[in-house]
């Protein structure tokens, strides 16, 4: 067991908990503490083509950075092209089949010149001979360092990788934050439509050739839903998702590495929350030191309740905690630490989910605050099946949640970015989606088993009655309701899942 302390300056919790994006993680510590699950075996697969979907903040970038270096460790070549390497690509006004033709001259163009970059032979000509040679990219790049490899000065590392490639003719493409600049217009949805398309294509065409594409979860959806031709590659996506256990799991191995220790990830995953929790005692307090349903429940479940399953959530609610107990001259994060900015948290998840979802829905902050308890629900609450949690007025049976939004929409137009005009059940569907609701039921053990979006999309289908109501995650319940802490502590239910 661990029998350090630790000062909370800004180094030792930027080191301890990390940085909120993975670009400024160094590569050295973001390998101590990586969780590498099923979703990271799939994407890095030996297949054509991978496109990993999820939220914002569920660790896309993180996951291809891990990747990225792994695979130039095994001597695989590798190329990481970024936002501004195809800014000007798709975006005339020619039909969607030259907005392919585009991206494919495009793209072979900027693999071609990073590949020869890589090796030093870089040279306009090579490059420009690409589209002349009938986008056979792989083919072209093979024949053109198998006629000047013995020509050419090459560093000893970088000859092996070349070595590697003349033998495999593999490389492995990364394009990631599609996202940067995404307004949800339709010439956005064409120019991604048009480079998933190309992708596809180039993938088939060039055995070896391979892409990994991270989009996020509005993106995708905005994009599948309004090209019929995106069906093809649907057997492509993979949706990145965590479980509070693996989370909870990360966090441990964050403080362990941090004091130097070199934990098992093995014995980690399988070792029973409570007893996981020990090891995190050396920065903060075992139970939470509150009232109501949160009464002396052990903080990492507090923690695991105002998470949205994304490791992003836990790094800020962890910073700002670690912040509050720095001022306060204490080297462990206290209950009082935490509460003191659970309403600043989901301040910033709110604004986050704003961020995230206003190109698809441009009025979406009207429907989130609109979702605020109303006196009227805090007096007169229906909600079927819940028992010991039916005056969680945060809490909706399908019935009243289509209520309440009905109530929000006949004060506001809610308008898809398509045009669209939305409906009730629509507006339903869009908050499950962006996680802003959860489903719940309630268990013969007492238990509730709650589903995210991304474990079951059809939960909330106007066909089928699963038996579930639906909660506003507590994430976003405290900005809600800033006067009613004290309320929120005894209406919440603490998270029991893993």
């Amino acid at each position: 067991m661990i029998r350090k302390t630790i000062e909370f300056t800004d180094e030792n919790i930027l080191s301890l908990f990390g940085f909120e994006d993975a670009e400024s993680e160094s590569i050295e510590r973001l390998r101590e503490y990586y969780l590498k699950s099923d979703t990271y075996t799939r994407v890095t697969s030996d297949v054509p083509l991978r496109i990993l979907v999820g939220h914002k903040g569920i660790g896309k970038s993180a996951l291809f950075k891990m990747s990225y270096v792994d695979e130039q460790e095994k001597g695989n070549l590798t190329v990481l092209i970024k936002p501004d390497d195809i800014a000007e690509l798709g975006k005339t006004d020619e039909n969607f089949l030259l907005k392919i033709r585009q991206w494919k001259l495009g793209l072979t163009k900027i693999i071609g010149s990073k590949v020869f970059s890589e090796f030093g032979i870089a040279d306009d000509s090579n490059v420009n001979k690409l589209g002349q040679f009938g986008l056979k990219l792989i083919s072209y790049i093979h024949e053109t360092i198998s006629g000047i490899k013995n020509k050419i000065d090459i560093a000893p590392t970088n000859k092996l990788l070349l070595e590697r490639f003349l033998t495999q003719r593999k490389i492995i493409v990364y394009i990631d934050d599609l996202d940067r600049g995404w307004e949800g217009k339709k010439d956005d949805i064409n120019r991604l439509s048009a480079l998933l398309n190309c992708v596809r294509d180039l993938s088939s065409e060039n055995v070896g050739l391979q892409f990994r594409i991270t989009l996020r979860t509005d993106v995708y959806f905005l994009v599948r839903t309004s090209d019929e031709s995106t069906d093809k590659i649907e057997s492509s996506v993979i949706w990145h998702s965590w479980t509070n256990h693996q989370i909870l799991v990360m966090l441990v191995k964050r403080v362990l590495t941090f004091f130097g220790e070199k934990p098992d990830e093995q014995i980690l995953l399988n070792t029973p929350q409570n007893h996981l929790a020990s090891y995190l005692d050396v920065v903060m307090e075992k139970r939470f030191q509150g009232y109501g349903k949160w009464a002396n429940v052990p903080i990492h479940q507090v923690l695991m309740s105002l998470i949205r399953r994304r490791p992003r959530d836990l790094v800020k609610l962890c910073t700002l905690a670690a912040r509050t107990a720095y001022k306060d001259k204490s080297n462990i994060m206290r209950s009082k630490h935490f509460l003191d900015n659970f309403e600043d948290y989901s301040q910033g998840r709110i604004q986050d989910t704003i961020n995230e979802y206003k190109s698809e829905l441009p009025n979406i902050e009207k429907l989130l605050f609109g979702m605020k308890p109303s006196m009227k629900d805090k007096k007169t609450v229906s909600i079927s099946n819940l028992g010991s949690t039916a005056n969680d007025y945060s809490v909706f049976s399908t019935q009243d949640l289509i209520r309440k939004i009905s109530n929000v929409s006949s004060q506001n137009t809610f308008t898809f970015a398509s045009g669209r005009k939305a409906t009730d059940k629509d507006l339903a569907a869009f908050l499950y989606k962006i996680n802003f609701i959860t489903a719940r039921k309630m268990l013969d053990n007492g238990e509730i088993d709650r589903k995210y979006f991304d474990e079951n999309r059809y939960i909330l289908s106007s066909f089928v009655d699963f038996g579930y109501d639906w909660e506003i995650h507590p994430a976003h319940r405290w900005v809600l309701q800033p006067d009613s802490i004290h309320d929120l502590l005894n209406r919440i239910s603490i998270s029991s899942d893993s």
